[in-house]
């Protein structure tokens, strides 16, 4: 998975959060400041795929 397909995850909305510091690029090249549920976002994310294959053994 590229950076490009992780912006298209977090749409930008109306209401902006404080960026948490850096930023990623967006398929159009733009600087998308990373926000603290973009985190939060990743982090579920790597804790499901983490916990998966425990269950299934």
């Amino acid at each position: 998975m590229s950076l490009q397909d992780n912006a298209a995850q977090y749409p930008t909305t109306e209401h902006q959060q404080e960026p948490v510091g850096g930023f990623i690029i967006d398929g159009q090249g733009r600087e998308v400041p990373i926000t603290e549920e973009m985190i939060k976002q990743a982090c579920d994310a790597l804790e499901e795929g983490r916990q998966r294959p425990s269950q299934q053994a």
